[in-house]
């Protein structure tokens, strides 16, 4: 009975054995990895009992992120953790949800089933927000990185610079309703600064000394008024500062996911309108047991095809960004 329940359970035994082979690999490299990467305090200490004048240098990433040192097998942990949510990164902070919920609804609109397949739609997604997005990229490259890896500036004001490139992008294409939601529901308040009051008083300075000074006193320069995102006439770009990457992802995903479905329900129109009148000259024939889109699919194929859809999908979408 052994085995023969062996010999019908055989690749289940195999892929067991395997698995817990790969799984104690993985383990004995971990530790090997960690060990290696562990400093020794007895060859740091030779060292520098044998050069008195050197400091001990040190190139923890963590202390350098964010002030606290930790061990390198920590850090280890830390880049893989941020690699893991690299490709979020990717999907949330730019152009790129737009398009490939657009090119899904364009897909479904058509009923081709998997056709372009998820692959292509994936990569035509991606090469068109490297696209979108490089004005934005080789603005962060020019004014963060390049200063940075000449040793000009540190990395916090690297990550400051390139935080500030990528929300300039995320505010040109969000909508103002979106952002005051989100501030109203931090509870924050936005301020506009009295530029009248900044203006009478530069006036007064460039005047000549026969000025009659108003009776009135003049208010305070820093007096802020509050400012509703959702009607001023201003860009939000002039609140940037006010405005924090905790405010603006938010809004800005919320602005994407609402586009992306209004581009989609305009897709959907003309493949609608094609599948109703099939829909009716079926039924006005008799065939009523003829699926309507086993004859529609091709007119949409056709139209599609005949309008330069891609181009003019293409064209739109990369019209309808900010940039």
């Amino acid at each position: 009975m052994i085995k023969e329940a062996i010999k019908q359970n055989r690749k289940l035994f195999l892929r067991f054995f395997v698995s817990l082979a790969v799984t104690c690999l993985l383990a004995g490299l971990l530790f090997v990895t960690a060990s290696a990467l562990s400093a020794d305090p007895e060859t740091e200490t030779e060292v520098l009992a044998e050069n008195p004048g050197t400091e001990p240098v040190d190139e923890s990433l963590l202390k350098e992120l964010i002030g606290i040192d930790g061990s390198q097998t920590l850090e280890v942990i830390l880049i893989i953790t941020i690699l893991s949510i690299a490709p979020s990164f990717l999907v949330m902070l730019t152009s790129f949800t737009r398009i490939v919920i657009v090119f899904s609804f364009l897909r479904n609109a058509m009923q081709t089933q998997s056709i372009p397949p998820n692959s292509i739609l994936m990569g035509l997604s991606l090469f068109l927000t490297v696209f979108i997005m490089w004005p934005t990229i080789t603005d962060i490259n020019e004014n963060a990185y390049q200063p940075y890896s000449r040793g000009e500036i540190q990395i916090n004001e690297m990550l400051d610079r390139s935080g500030n490139s990528l929300k300039t992008f995320m505010l040109k294409n969000t909508s103002r309703s979106n952002m005051q939601f989100f501030v109203e529901l931090k509870g924050a308040v936005i301020y506009e600064a009295e530029e009248r009051q900044a203006a009478e008083t530069a006036e007064a300075e460039n005047s000549d000394s026969s000025f009659i000074t108003p009776l009135e006193p003049i208010p305070d320069m820093t007096e802020r008024t509050p400012v509703n995102l959702a009607e001023t006439d201003n860009e939000l770009t002039d609140y940037i500062d006010q405005l924090g990457l905790e405010t603006v992802i938010p809004a800005f995903i919320l602005s994407e996911l609402t586009r992306a479905f209004q581009m989609g329900f305009m897709l959907f129109i003309p493949f609608l309108v094609i599948d109703i009148v099939v829909s009716s000259t079926l039924m006005a024939m008799g065939m009523m047991m003829l699926p309507p889109s086993m004859i529609s699919l091709p007119f949409k194929i056709m139209l599609f095809v005949l309008v330069d859809g891609w181009q003019m999908l293409i064209g739109t979408l990369v019209q309808s960004f900010n940039i």
